[in-house]
């Protein structure tokens, strides 16, 4: 076991006694190199830290007037997104280049002029952003950081051979560790289709077997039982609206009260009351027409969220809605509240919001689009079985999906862990 001393940095600790250091100024440069005359044209973006290839051409997202502005980078340039630090706590934001390339001058890019090797730095960047340094550092409304604030940042400098070993030994371990996260994002994803799928079938064939089928008459609902029937919502439901934003702005919300409720706490397991938002009773009573009762159907109709639904619970006493959730109150003799939240999260209710929503960038849904799509009527008692099935087996999946989470959660976590040991000498690479 090797010596170990004081390192003097706090989020470091110790370090092997033969480790040095030195300062970002005296291992790096600033590259000020503007693409004038548009001799590149090679355009590269900083995404989850990896530097990527975008068309030039792009018309999507937000567009320099000239990408003259552009600094002109090389391989093993380290390039630092350090805007917006204060609203951004979740961006990876350092990535390393490896071709020559253009990238926003808004960003700090580093080029290496010592004898080190950028692929460690990067490492130790790297696992000084997921140890939120960064954070520590800015100053200013956006809390951003330029070069000047950066120059004076301590480096670990371990000797070359060491350096070397250390980024081979974390190259071939990360791709590896990357491999299986990306194996297991992709199973999750099959798992989500394979429930909305499941969802779908039940929805829309029932639960029962084999039995003869009809041509529904609609297209994106295709064949259902014989039995059954196609109408429109509006001939099963009491209610359908949606809320709106109160008057008097900061006043009219609490720190308790009645609570309101918007398109970020509707999800299709249900409500998400993480960081709850509170009306007074006041503001409540003047909006008295849009109260959430218990078994309401929410539909969220704006927005990137639009189709996320749920069921409201009779274990809250009171609430309301803003203008992005729209209540959908069934007539119990015609639907339950259960078939009509798994109709909306199903593949033909999500066509019908596709087709039915109306408007500009911020599509929605409105209630005479809601209450004139066309849905399945079906017995009581069949929507009843559709249901109880549909719970145990979106439970089994869900518990499926969830150890997967959870596997992808610890390989993010021994890959974060593993990075910052090597790159601060708590482990060591055999020579």
């Amino acid at each position: 076991m090797r010596k170990m001393k004081d390192s003097g940095i706090e989020w470091i600790g110790e370090i092997p006694e033969d480790w040095g250091k030195l300062f970002a100024f005296q291992c790096f440069s600033q590259v000020k190199n503007k693409n004038i005359g548009m001799v590149e044209t090679n355009l590269l973006s900083l995404s989850y830290g990896n530097l990527k290839r975008k068309n030039i051409d792009t018309v999507e997202g937000l567009l320099p007037e000239s990408f003259e502005t552009y600094n002109i980078i090389e391989a093993n340039d380290i390039v630092l997104r350090l805007t917006d630090l204060q609203n951004d706590q979740k961006s990876l934001r350092v990535g390393l280049s490896n071709e020559r390339g253009i990238i926003t001058s808004a960003y700090v890019t580093l080029r290496n002029k010592s004898s080190n090797l950028p692929k460690f730095f990067y490492y130790y960047l790297h696992s000084f952003d997921i140890s939120k340094g960064f954070y520590g550092m800015g100053a200013g409304v956006r809390q951003g950081l330029n070069w000047e604030e950066l120059k004076h940042l301590e480096l670990l400098s371990p000797p070359i051979e060491e350096q070397s070993r250390i980024a081979t030994y974390l190259d071939t371990q990360c791709a590896h560790i990357d491999s299986v996260i990306e194996r297991t994002k992709q199973s999750i994803e099959e798992y989500k289709k394979l429930k909305q799928a499941v969802i779908t079938q039940a929805v829309t064939k029932g639960v029962r077997g084999k039995r003869e089928m009809k041509d529904s008459g609609v297209e994106w609902i295709g064949e259902i039982p014989k039995e059954w029937t196609i109408s429109k919502i509006k001939y099963g439901v009491s209610k359908v609206g949606s809320g709106k934003t109160p008057r008097g702005g900061a006043e009219t919300y609490a720190d308790s009260g009645v609570l309101f409720l918007r398109s970020q706490n509707v999800y299709d397991t249900g409500l998400n009351l993480e960081s709850p938002t509170y009306i007074t009773e006041e503001v409540d009573e003047e909006m008295k027409s849009t109260r959430v009762q218990p078994n309401d159907v929410l539909l969220n109709i704006t927005g990137g969220s639009i189709g996320r639904c749920c069921i409201f619970p009779n274990t809250i006493s009171k609430a309301n809605v803003n203008q992005h959730v729209s209540i959908i109150r069934v007539v119990d003799s015609v639907f339950t509240p259960e078939y009509m939240h798994y109709f909306w999260i199903s593949a033909v209710g999500k066509t019908s919001i596709s087709l039915y929503q109306t408007g500009g960038n911020r599509e929605g849904m409105s209630a005479d689009a809601i209450i004139n799509t066309p849905i399945m009527m079906i017995s009581i008692s069949e929507q009843n079985e559709i249901a109880a099935y549909l719970d145990q087996k979106c439970a089994e999946i869900d518990t499926l999906i969830t150890k997967k989470e959870q596997f992808l959660t610890e390989l993010e976590s021994y890959k974060k862990s593993m990075i910052y040991e090597y790159v601060t000498g708590k482990k060591e690479v055999e020579p």
